[in-house]
């Protein structure tokens, strides 16, 4: 049997435990989340964004080149952006009012620049936005804005492979940079909580650093306690299964692989992480988002396949795309389908999507770039059981 046949098999099957899930009487909403799926474009950038780009009111998306104005996704030029071979160079739209005009910008970077850049709105207008340049930090992976200093703040934190870790803080209108380690990156970086002590601290492909004082100016610490290959961006530090203890959560990005790591702290000192399988059967996860994606007060996993990471190049780079969320059903993770298909008829995800509440239906959508287009997913909320 070909692998995707295998793999589709596979998700009817988990269909199945979600259906039996749904009937177990669990006090966790079990029930399938309707989607209402809008194709937005097709262009193959793997970045979006949402944010009131004219300050209308109205939630706009930006994706790459071009911003999409709400209600009706209207399309507008937004800048030129350089292609390289399927990419382009433009891995991560972060909303930030840079200049402080009222206006929201973003913050980007890709991998063939080698540089973090801030895009300016022009105030709404129907003009091309201007980049500039925040700083060369080497290739790009993808970047992430995390409150790193805890003075509820974003701060810039680009996953360079080969280059040092830093955070870029906005200070009085310009990027001040902080070097947490000048150790090179590794191809995947996470923030959070690792020992349930209050401390954000990265998460890095062989380990984690430990800030010993200041987040921005004071020393930080290294452990070295695992080794996650080449890991997503983000991996991130979560309790999944409710024991009072942070979990990590880590998708293999250029490889098969979605899984999540329990800690044991020995009588030494020292910790040791055990690996537990959420989904074995598909590859390039990327981008992953935790969440409270079915309203239940519970967060979810959402993520998704990246359609030709490397161009092909890699294991499990087919023409099967998809995007799903993983519920913890008490004992394990059960695979929710929200998209699932070949390329052209389905979506997964890029490098960097976006979930929120795009209509003001008070339930979260999922904005879903990448190379098999830009698509809208609407959630319409559980399925109305007995209602025709």
């Amino acid at each position: 049997m070909r692998l995707w046949a295998a793999i589709f098999v596979w998700t009817l099957a988990v269909s199945g435990m979600l259906s039996a899930a749904e009937n177990s009487g669990g006090q966790r909403n079990m029930r399938r989340i309707e989607w209402e799926k809008i194709k937005i474009d097709d262009v193959a950038y793997e970045s979006a964004g949402v944010f009131d780009v004219n300050n209308d009111g109205k939630l706009d998306i930006v994706c790459g080149g071009f911003w999409y104005e709400a209600p009706n996704w209207t399309k507008h030029k937004l800048r030129d952006v350089m292609p390289a071979d399927e990419y382009f160079d433009d891995f991560s739209t972060i909303p930030m009012d840079v200049n402080g005009d009222g206006y929201m910008d973003f913050v980007t970077g890709g991998w063939w620049g080698q540089a973090l850049q801030w895009c300016e709105n022009p105030k709404g207008k129907p003009e091309e936005w201007t980049t500039h340049e925040i700083a060369k930090t080497g290739s790009i992976e993808t970047t992430r804005g995390w409150d790193v200093d805890g003075d509820g703040q974003i701060e810039i934190v680009p996953n360079t492979p080969g280059n040092p870790l830093r955070v870029y803080k906005l200070e009085n209108g310009a990027f001040k940079e902080y070097v947490i380690s000048k150790e090179p990156q590794g191809h995947g970086l996470g923030f959070g909580d690792v020992l349930g002590n209050g401390k954000g601290c990265f998460i890095t492909p062989s380990g984690w650093w430990e800030p010993m004082g200041d987040p921005l100016t004071g020393e930080w610490k290294f452990h070295q306690e695992w080794d996650f290959g080449s890991a997503s961006v983000p991996m991130i530090a979560a309790d999944v299964n409710g024991d009072g203890v942070n979990e990590i959560i880590v998708g293999q990005a250029h490889n098969y692989g979605l899984d999540y790591y329990t800690r044991k702290d020995n009588s030494d000192g020292t910790r040791t992480w055990t690996k537990h399988p959420i989904d074995p059967w598909f590859s390039q996860y990327h981008e992953m988002i935790w969440i409270d994606i079915d309203g239940d007060g519970e967060n979810e996993l959402v993520t998704g396949n990246r359609f030709r990471a490397h161009c092909g190049n890699e294991p499990g780079e087919t023409d099967i795309v998809g995007l799903w969320y993983f519920k913890w059903n008490g004992e394990s993770f059960t695979k929710c389908v929200i998209d699932y298909g070949k390329k052209g008829a389905a979506s997964g995800t890029g490098i960097f999507m976006w979930i929120g509440d795009i209509d003001g239906n008070g339930k979260l959508d999922i904005v879903a770039p990448g190379k098999e287009g830009l698509y809208l997913f609407k959630n319409l909320g559980p399925e109305q059981v007995g209602v025709k």
